[in-house]
């Protein structure tokens, strides 16, 4: 059995320090770290962290806080099922997360059928609001970029001589130049295939 511990600051003038040593007084025979925001689902110190843990080895992840390991309680819940799944315990040093005791397996199962309830809350919350918004007529997804204007407009750009380039145009109208370049190119084949009909 090891426990291994994990740690993690927001910005990069933040001190590893205090949350390794006390990582290391409550027994991490090891710790690995993360420098990066909690929303940067790219952490290589916990994917090493979760490579290093053992299946079946009674191996215990210890953080000094969940908002260390995950930006929410469902990403907590998420790593914590994953480890349950391979054997691997897990503990907070201050919180009553320890899921090597009954009591705080839990308590952690209590906080994870809350994070479940709370997602279903808001996909049900969500689908109701769309289904509202259809209801008067207004559908889901962002508002169109390319407006009839600024498509003619940059037809206009295109077929200069020489044809002004695809970031220019996406500049001057304020679009990124893939989609404006796709939103021509759809306008062009579809206006070649009316003509091929007729």
């Amino acid at each position: 059995m090891a426990i291994v511990g994990y740690t993690r600051v927001s910005t990069l003038d933040q001190n590893l320090h205090s949350q390794i040593d006390a990582l290391s007084s409550a027994g991490a025979v090891k710790t690995f770290s993360d420098k990066l925001t909690g929303k940067n689902a790219n952490r290589p110190g916990l994917t090493a962290c979760l490579e290093f843990l053992r299946d079946d080895a009674g191996d215990v992840l210890l953080v000094y806080s969940t908002d260390r390991l995950g930006r929410s309680m469902s990403d907590v819940v998420s790593i914590v099922g994953q480890l349950q799944r391979r054997g691997i315990q897990f503990r907070s040093l201050t919180e009553p997360f320890n899921t090597t005791t009954a009591g705080g397996e839990l308590f952690f199962h209590i906080c994870a059928a809350f994070a479940q309830m709370n997602g279903r809350i808001i996909s049900e919350r969500t689908q109701a609001g769309l289904a509202a918004a259809r209801a008067r007529g207004r559908h889901g997804g962002r508002p169109t970029v390319v407006t009839p204007e600024r498509l003619a407009a940059a037809l206009q750009m295109r077929v200069s001589t020489p044809p002004t380039p695809w970031a220019t145009i996406g500049s001057t109208l304020g679009v990124g130049a893939s989609t404006i370049r796709r939103a021509v190119e759809n306008a062009s084949s579809g206006a070649a295939g009316a003509d091929g009909r007729s």
